[in-house]
């Protein structure tokens, strides 16, 4: 049902069924089409007051019926991940479209370090269908091994999918190393056996320098 044409475009074929795609992300459509706008982006109320508290937030449109749609966002590069019942965690912002089989919802994924205790939540996507992910430039696809952990800049990481657990560890990114940075570093260690899907450019984060 997903496809992609080009590496900027994302192709939904539908036969009756639904896709959640981020709001305003439908560039053109064939066929007879349904737009619903959905607040949160989580399943149901608990979804959206999660979000809310976290400050996870997504607005989404559910998109239904019989033809061709066409989404895209800012000439963002597009890539399909394929879930068959394993949960893919993913920056909110870098979420475009999720299959009708699979649900999203929010998950805590732990403490920043040295930051007064205040959590970081990232959004889930889990089930069997296909999600597209975006990224500022071509996305790279790392293997995490059990003998090779892999650290990441959090203005680099998109998504990460696997049995895998993550820390939170004061470093030294480069722009703090040429005094750039003014606030606190911070880079993400991933331990365990899976992928983390990283972009070649960095976005501003809560870490300040990053």
């Amino acid at each position: 049902m997903f496809r992609l044409q080009g590496s900027k475009v994302l192709a939904v074929d539908m036969t009756g069924d639904a896709v959640k795609a981020k709001n305003g992300s439908m560039v053109a459509y064939d066929g007879q089409m349904t737009f619903k706008k959905m607040s949160g982006g989580g399943e149901g109320i608990r979804g959206m007051v999660t979000r809310r508290i976290t400050g996870e937030q997504m607005t989404v449109m559910e998109v239904s019926g019989h033809g061709t749609c066409w989404f895209a966002d800012r000439a963002s590069e597009i890539n399909l991940v394929g879930l068959q019942g394993d949960k893919l965690y993913v920056e909110s912002s870098n979420l475009l479209a999720t299959d009708a089989g699979l649900r999203t919802g929010t998950s805590f994924t732990g403490l920043r370090g040295a930051s007064q205790g205040n959590g970081l939540f990232t959004t889930t996507v889990e089930g069997h269908g296909q999600a597209a992910i975006m990224s500022d430039g071509p996305a790279v696809v790392l293997r995490v091994s059990r003998q090779y952990p892999l650290t990441v800049d959090p203005g680099a990481y998109i998504a990460h999918q696997g049995n895998l657990s993550q820390s939170f560890q004061s470093g030294v990114t480069f722009r703090t190393f040429m005094g750039e940075g003014g606030g606190e570093a911070f880079q993400i260690r991933f331990e365990g056996d899976g992928l983390v899907y990283v972009q070649p450019s960095e976005r501003n984060t809560i870490a300040g320098d990053v």
